[in-house]
């Protein structure tokens, strides 16, 4: 796709939101609040098999706060213990939480989280600092961290990450591209490095208004989102604020290939808007947020969109995840309200802060 018809692209579906938002309804009966908190800004949530619910969490004061918890009767608790959250500016980055920005249960059932080892929205990752942590939930100890820092450069921003087999896969959202991990080896390799694919081509937006950081710059976020096809053969990704798109992952699994010969098998897959965060079911449908039209969309595997669900309540979802059950759990992170994407001003977020469950009866994959 050459540069205009991409740019045309985001303006249609930009209007089509427009649209669509007057049109849907104001709420939703179905969405259930699960957990609310009076305190926190979370930005995801993941549920082990057995009803263990994580998230995030994004510190609205430095150094004070949790980076990762577990709910318990309503509260988070520090996870996997106090120590990984106690990070503070001159500490070891290596050896705890500098800023955790996604976590899942894996395929393994053990908790994973990615630490983008930056104290600051565009500062640099600090020495050590970027990471994967593999948690035992069974002893809810740190069983493996892999450094992500051989991938990695000043302006690099770790985002989200996802499995396939052996491999995981993540996203740069400050130093765009992709980074492939290898579990076995622990090898890192970056693909699709500076492709336009991966990179925010407007600045992110949220409730219909542009975001600037809290020094006041124009905010872009760069390759973010991400999901990998139940059968393992297919990559989608995006920068936030869109469009998806999607490459074969035997591109991105074999060493051998160039960027440049990856960069030609790279597909328009739905043209997205700006975006908090995704889903994937076993179907191979994707949910994924529409920060400014306040909605969750619905892409089918043709790539087609709909609207499941339209709530004035839905702020800036951030990463969903689908329980066992079908389903949907929808955090309403409000992250453009904070300081860090509100230019700087004091924080607008208005609480409690809520995750909410939808049932979409759908089967979850766990690759």
């Amino acid at each position: 796709m050459t540069r205009p018809s991409f740019i045309a692209l985001l303006l249609v579906a930009a209007l089509g939101t427009a649209a669509r938002a007057a049109e849907a309804p104001a709420g939703s009966d179905a969405l259930k609040p699960m957990i609310q908190s009076d305190s926190l800004v979370f930005n995801g949530v993941t549920r082990s098999q057995d009803g263990r619910v994580f998230s995030p969490f994004q510190r609205q004061s430095k150094d004070k706060g949790i980076e990762l918890g577990e709910w318990k009767d309503g509260k988070a608790v520090a996870y996997p213990d106090a120590a990984w959250n106690a990070w503070k500016s001159g500490d070891d980055p290596a050896k705890a939480f500098v800023a955790v920005n996604a976590i899942r249960i894996g395929p393994d059932g053990d908790l994973w989280v990615v630490d983008k080892g930056a104290p600051g929205m565009g500062e640099a990752p600090l020495p050590g600092g970027p990471k994967l942590v593999q948690i035992d939930l069974a002893t809810n100890t740190v069983r493996k961290v892999y450094p992500l820092q051989a991938a990695t450069t000043d302006k690099s921003f770790i985002d989200d990450f996802r499995f396939n087999g052996r491999h995981v896969y993540l996203t740069d959202a400050g130093q765009p591209g992709l980074i492939v991990l290898d579990l076995d080896t622990g090898s890192l390799r970056r693909a699709l490095d500076g492709h336009w694919s991966t990179i925010a081509q407007r600045p992110l937006t949220g409730q219909g208004r542009v975001l600037r950081d809290d020094k006041g710059k124009l905010l872009f976020i760069h390759a973010d989102q991400l999901e990998v096809s139940p059968d393992g053969k297919t990559f989608y990704y995006q920068a936030c604020t869109g469009p998806l798109y999607s490459i074969e992952t035997r591109y991105l699994d074999d060493a051998a290939v160039s960027d440049d010969e990856r960069a030609k098998h790279v597909k328009l897959y739905a043209a997205t808007v700006a975006t908090g965060g995704t889903a994937i079911d076993a179907s191979g449908t994707i949910y994924a947020s529409d920060t400014d039209g306040l909605r969750i969309l619905k892409i089918a595997p043709d790539g087609t969109m709909s609207t499941l669900v339209q709530d004035p309540r839905l702020v800036w979802v951030d990463a969903m995840w689908i329980d066992d059950q079908g389903g949907l759990w929808i955090p309403a992170a409000q992250m453009n309200r904070t300081p860090a994407m509100n230019g700087g001003e004091a924080s607008a977020v208005k609480f409690p802060t809520t995750i909410y469950r939808m049932q979409i009866d759908a089967k979850p994959v766990r690759n």
